[in-house]
């Protein structure tokens, strides 16, 4: 044929779109579908839609903040009194604070009412008593109590103030996670929209310590993935940046990704979760090995011909001395008052004790064989509580527990009516919260076993590693507000359902406009059903009818 030769177009049907390049297609798998001419940088770590003004990427998420803060601390120090567990926490953080270990008080499982009438109480010093739980998260809430005092507002002042902080926390994770400044503030809005959060950030008890620094965590090892990708692309060499990535590059093999300093900040959040309450221990171990994973998806994605054997080799050992010693270290640091004293519980334990161990120091021996007895005593609890459940019945909130109860007379506290009122504290999730994540938790399991994901595989792995470890212990005695640490990872997949009903920009206009609508209705019922169940969240004087029209399931009574 020649250059005179006429030609004829292809029929319609017969036209068929070139395929994506390997690259390309890599990166539609791991939920990402960049432009044309997209480079290599921006192939392992998708860039930021560009911003509108350089403070838009923080305005929103501190406009949900405010929010969240100002309904976490409205009436923060109602009741005025020891709530629930807070007969524990409060005490122990105040001997913490002034002696430096758990002292012995008159009865800890009694709410004192010597502690309200007489702030300035102390608790006695000989013995040390037998704790359940790390100090760390117990330190946390006695900086609230050493800025306000032996207080309900002072010992209830730092959690409220993580609960704040966290609502922004998930709120630049989502921007990042989602690439998307609403999407992230959107997943904010609903934690601070949460009644399992909200009342767990008005209770001095430790759960609510544990997520915050687990989340924290999860977002400095976010921070560190784009970076570490972000030098690893820099250190290959120049290619076509719409071509395919070059096969089996031996770059991508030997090339360091530098220092990580936001992995050794996780390991410092990572030891400070496990220093409120084991449970925070999970996290370590769940978050080493997403990591792991993720230098594995970079080695891939950047041509490595065996990206698991360059993982060990070259990322592997600072990884877990990123993390586990570094979470360690800091574990032990929260035990510094203790080592101090000389009259904290099995304080002096292993003096003058010989062994196989005698070359370890006497502090660390006795340190060891207490945590020793706290495991056996954890594991082997089994006591009867009429609030206790099982963990299968935590995500549809089958057994709420109940903080706080009292029946006011007619014409007292503000019951208006001619029987009895109610004040109600129940640690019960946002039950349309809950719910919808019932099926979001399952689309993210289609998205990342079957769409390879990479994000909703990071959601269930903090998910898992808050939730699944209690079907261990199904015998021992534990409480669904122990879910409290899920709630981040609940709020972040709701946000991709709704992100899928939303559909991608360049769906059809028709498309947008019904998912935006799904999406808006589903935010509307959630914020409708915080407020609904806000007055017993709140410990507020409801008739008695109001309270049992919010008992949805006979289990939440």
């Amino acid at each position: 044929m020649d250059e005179n030769t006429p030609t004829v177009a292809a029929p319609h049907h017969a036209r068929r779109a070139p395929s994506p390049p390997p690259w390309e297609q890599r990166l539609r798998r791991f939920g990402y579908t960049p432009r044309p001419h997209t480079p290599l940088r921006d192939r392992l770590t998708a860039p930021f839609p560009q911003p509108f003004a350089r403070w838009s990427g923080w305005a929103g998420p501190l406009l949900v903040a405010t929010l969240a803060g100002v309904l976490r601390f409205w009436r923060l120090g109602d009741p005025h009194t020891l709530v629930f567990d807070e007969t524990y926490y409060a005490k122990d953080a105040w001997s913490l604070l002034h002696l430096g270990y758990e002292g012995t008080w008159p009865d800890r499982k009694i709410a004192d009412p010597q502690i309200l009438a007489d702030p300035q109480v102390i608790p006695l010093s000989d013995p040390g008593v037998f704790v359940a739980h790390p100090p760390g998260g117990k330190w946390v809430i006695a900086l609230g109590e050493w800025m306000f005092g032996l207080d309900p507002f002072g010992w209830r002042f730092m959690t409220a103030l993580l609960g704040t902080l966290s609502v922004l926390m998930l709120c630049r994770i989502g921007r990042r996670l989602f690439r998307s400044t609403l999407l992230g503030c959107l997943a904010g809005t609903l934690m601070a929209l949460d009644g399992l959060h909200y009342v767990m950030s008005r209770t001095a008890l430790l759960d609510l310590v544990v997520m915050f620094f687990a989340l924290a965590a999860f977002g400095c090892l976010l921070i560190d993935r784009d970076r570490a990708r972000a030098r690893l692309a820099s250190s290959l060499p120049p290619t076509d940046p719409t071509g395919p990535i070059r096969p089996h590059s031996p770059t991508a093999t030997r090339a360091g990704t530098g220092p990580r300093p936001w992995r050794l900040a996780a390991g410092v959040c990572l030891g400070l979760a496990s220093s409120a309450k084991w449970n925070g221990l999970y996290f370590l171990a769940f978050f080493v090995a997403l990591t792991l994973l993720w230098d594995v998806g970079a080695r891939r994605m950047a041509g490595a011909r065996h990206p698991y054997r360059a993982v060990v080799r070259k990322d592997l050992g600072w990884s877990l001395l990123s993390l586990v010693p570094v979470a360690t270290v800091t574990y032990l640091a929260t035990w510094t008052g203790w080592f101090r004293s000389s009259d904290g519980y099995d304080r002096h334990w292993a003096d003058g004790r010989g062994g196989p161990w005698s070359w370890i120091p006497a502090p660390l021996r006795s340190l060891w064989h207490y945590e020793h007895d706290v495991y056996q005593f954890n594991v082997n609890l089994d006591a009867y509580h009429k609030y206790k459940s099982n963990p299968w019945s935590w995500l549809v909130l089958g057994r709420p527990v109940l903080f706080h109860y009292e029946s006011p007379k007619p014409g007292s506290t503000g019951c208006h009516t001619p029987t009895n009122c109610s004040q109600t504290i129940l640690a019960l999730g946002t039950p349309a919260l809950w719910w919808t994540a019932c099926a979001a938790l399952a689309y993210l399991l289609y998205r990342w076993a079957l769409r390879r994901d990479w994000r909703a595989g990071a959601i269930l792995c903090g998910a898992a590693a808050g939730y699944l470890p209690w079907f261990l212990y199904q015998d021992r005695t534990i409480f669904s507000f122990y879910a409290v640490v899920l709630v981040p990872y609940v709020c972040l997949a709701v946000t991709m359902l709704l992100a899928a009903l939303l559909g991608p920009p360049d769906a059809p206009g028709t498309r947008r406009v019904r998912g935006a609508v799904a999406a808006g209705v589903i935010v509307l019922l959630i914020a409708w059903n915080f407020i609904y169940f806000f007055p017993i969240y709140t410990a507020q004087t409801i008739p008695y009818a109001d309270w049992q029209a919010r008992m949805w399931l006979d289990s939440w009574i």
